[in-house]
């Protein structure tokens, strides 16, 4: 449950136990990408909504794709991983089993100036937010052939417009935004996934160090369900924090976004996701795409 501050005669003495617990709080890294999805999810714990005991977080925002990068080098205790980015760093990473963002039955869309059909994805250049992303692993899984040009997330409606690229993988909330600049979507990848699989697409998930161990892990994966649990149960003042982080988002739009990514599904896996995990992996290992094995290993506060 929530921390809860008390007030009046007993007001100091909690405040005093507070600081001093603080004061012997193993201090966490947490790195999550500056969208209002994470923002949402994360409101509990960046606000003290969930102050879990013996545990001091420190947020530190950055896309995606760098978090995949900097997972290399070990440098954020938890971290928001694509899990195509997970296939390549779990030697030092195990995922929490809460967290996650799925799509089911919409996720990553490729976009293009002028209606194109999917089999002419084969012949063109595609702005992709990174070769490490869950984005791009599902790309290459429908259409292989395809030549993919990384640059930032943020970049790709600008270079598809422009015809730097000939069309472009969007994420986070260009998916919603594309239709407003005149685009046109040429498949939708997390629609493409249901139908080949029948499973959602899981995109991004949450992964502390191994060389944390396993009991902080525990507790950590217990502090980031709550702070879940807590914004889902207190929608709207998150989603006015998250507003924050909604880069020209309304709120009608960013309610809808935040719901599309934060939801049961991020409160736990549950068998269905973490199939749908192992799905993609094994995919992604069989098409040479990313290494294996083909199978993914979670950590549950609950596991002894």
């Amino acid at each position: 449950m929530p921390e809860r501050i008390g007030t009046g005669e007993g007001e100091s003495t909690v405040a005093m136990a507070s600081k001093s617990a603080a004061s012997k709080a193993t201090e966490i890294k947490l790195a999550h990408s500056p969208d209002s999805d994470d923002a949402f999810m994360f409101y509990a714990l960046a606000t003290g909504k969930v102050r879990p005991p013996g545990l001091k977080f420190s947020h530190v925002l950055a896309d995606i794709e760098t978090l995949n990068q900097a997972a290399a080098e070990e440098i954020y205790d938890v971290t928001a991983l694509s899990f195509a980015g997970y296939a390549h760093l779990r030697d030092k990473y195990v995922l929490l089993d809460c967290g996650a963002s799925f799509g089911e039955g919409y996720g990553p869309i490729v976009v293009a100036q002028h209606p194109i059909r999917r089999e002419d994805l084969a012949k063109c250049r595609i702005g992709v937010p990174g070769l490490r992303t869950t984005a791009y692993l599902a790309l290459k899984l429908f259409e292989p052939r395809a030549e993919a040009v990384p640059m930032k997330f943020d970049q790709i409606l600008d270079a598809v417009k422009s015809s730097t690229v000939d069309a472009g993988l969007l994420i986070h909330e260009g998916q919603l935004f594309y239709s407003q600049m005149g685009l046109h979507r040429v498949v939708d990848l997390g629609q493409w996934w249901l139908e080949q699989t029948g499973l959602p697409l899981p995109l991004g998930g949450n992964a502390v160090r191994r060389a944390l161990g396993p009991e902080i892990g525990r507790q950590i994966a217990g502090a980031i369900r709550q702070s879940v649990s807590y914004a889902l149960e207190h929608r709207e003042e998150a989603l006015n924090y998250a507003m924050q982080f909604a880069r020209d988002m309304d709120a009608e739009m960013a309610d809808k976004f935040v719901g599309m990514y934060v939801n049961n599904w991020t409160l736990g896996y549950g068998a269905r996701g973490k199939q749908a995990v192992n799905e993609l992996l094994a995919r992604g290992v069989k098409a040479g795409v990313i290494p294996g094995p083909a199978s993914a290993e979670f950590l549950s506060e609950n596991e002894e």
